[in-house]
């Protein structure tokens, strides 16, 4: 996929990308592709399938028109999805959540590069900044980061209520949802909006916009080796 196949399938989905957005995304796709070289960001470095793998896998949301205000990505790595949100969406606030100090200044190198000032890097595990940063967002996501039994209690408390919890996954998503729907109850979770999609490589990718509606019990999240442990 190039980038204008992108440009014509955001037009479908009544979405414009204008020309700083267009260059960006080249110049985002060139720095991954340098900085893979020395350093694991991503298992895919043909930039058609960066552009349809990851570009357009993590424009999908954007495309709902769901994605406003302050919002969090958990365990960043590469910038899936928050570096595509920032660039499209020049008007939300973001913040990058990466435990990892040399995604960090991958990320740094990107947001400086391509001149992105709705950006903020934070190197610290989500469990520990949860414990400070509670329900100050208006949308949480991590896109391949753990399962949802265990991701839940990551992005959930750093959503205020009102807020959404946007978990991008695959088609395996209803086994990951029986297993993690009792915890995210507990977190503060409704039941979700499910958006189902399909790239143009007939893989399957599935939404689900938690909505929060009460606020998380203050003894969430709990250290990582507990939630990965004994998921809620």
């Amino acid at each position: 996929m190039k980038i204008q196949e992108i440009l014509e399938y955001a037009e479908q989905r009544n979405f414009q990308m204008d020309s700083t957005m267009q260059q960006r995304f080249n110049d985002y796709m060139n720095l991954l592709i340098e900085w893979n070289e020395k350093m694991n960001l991503t298992a895919i470095t043909d930039p058609e399938e960066i552009m349809e793998k990851h570009f357009l896998d993590c424009l999908l949301p954007v495309f709902s028109q769901k994605i406003k205000g302050k919002v969090v990505d958990v365990g960043s790595g590469a910038g899936f999805p928050g570096l595509v949100f920032a660039i499209s969406l020049p008007n939300i606030e973001i913040t990058l959540l990466e435990p990892t100090g040399k995604r960090c200044q991958f990320l740094e190198e990107v947001v400086k590069k391509l001149g992105l000032t709705n950006v903020e890097i934070v190197n610290e595990r989500a469990e520990d900044y949860g414990k400070i940063n509670r329900e100050i967002f208006d949308i949480s996501t991590a896109r391949a980061v753990a399962p949802l039994n265990i991701l839940s209690e990551l992005c959930v408390p750093l959503v205020k209520k009102g807020g959404i919890f946007l978990s991008l996954k695959g088609t395996s998503w209803k086994e990951e949802y029986e297993q993690a729907k009792d915890g995210l109850h507990l977190l503060g979770c409704g039941e979700p909006e499910i958006q189902e999609e399909e790239l143009p490589n007939e893989n399957k990718r599935v939404m689900l916009y938690f909505p929060k509606e009460s606020n998380t019990p203050k003894k969430y999240p709990r250290h990582y080796s507990q939630i990965k442990k004994k998921p809620l």
